[in-house]
């Protein structure tokens, strides 16, 4: 039942790809500051002068070079999910450092679906309560229509060496399948 559930929220969310930008602009009622709450891009962000902090910090950080190696060969096989809010710190530290990672292993643009969520949050529309979002940001990987493992708030190291932890041990579990499947 849960991975018929994962696989109707995956075709809704590969479904949903082709418009890539539904959101809604509000104002944090607490600090003013600009929210986007739905479906977004990172172009959407980088276009918008109040988020100058994520290309600040992408540019400031600097990724482990073999993890991005790693990443590089086995990455685009990939899908990320990704919730945030343009509100919080979390998300003002984490998704700089995702978006570095991801453009230097050259992964494929059309293999995100990036939402903004309110401080409750809530999305645009129903992905928070699919996806079951209680922090942000969280980002999400799967394959196919198989969550392989999440990102939720803060990395156990650094981004890129937590996304090649998720896919690795995944790697491991297809290859094992494989001999088991061969026997």
């Amino acid at each position: 039942m849960k991975k018929k559930f994962f696989a109707l929220v995956m075709m809704i969310s590969f479904t949903a790809m082709a418009q890539r930008s539904d959101y809604e602009v509000l104002t944090d009622k607490k600090t003013k500051a600009t929210v986007y709450r739905g479906e977004c891009t990172f172009d959407d962000l980088m276009n918008r002068a109040s988020f100058s902090w994520l290309a600040q910090g992408a540019a400031e950080y600097r990724p482990d070079t073999a993890r991005i190696s790693f990443l590089r060969k086995h990455l685009p096989a990939y899908h990320i999910v990704i919730f945030m809010g343009t509100w919080c710190d979390d998300t003002y530290n984490l998704l700089p450092k995702l978006y570095k990672v991801i453009t230097a292993t050259n992964f494929p643009m059309g293999n995100y679906t990036m939402y903004g969520v309110d401080r409750n949050k809530v999305t645009k529309n129903i992905e928070h309560k699919l996806y079951k979002i209680e922090n942000v940001p969280t980002f999400i990987i799967s394959r196919g229509n198989t969550e392989i493992g999440r990102i939720t708030e803060n990395t156990k190291k650094s981004i890129e060496t937590d996304l090649a932890v998720i896919i690795d041990q995944d790697l491991k579990k297809q290859e094992l399948r494989e001999q088991m499947e061969a026997k």
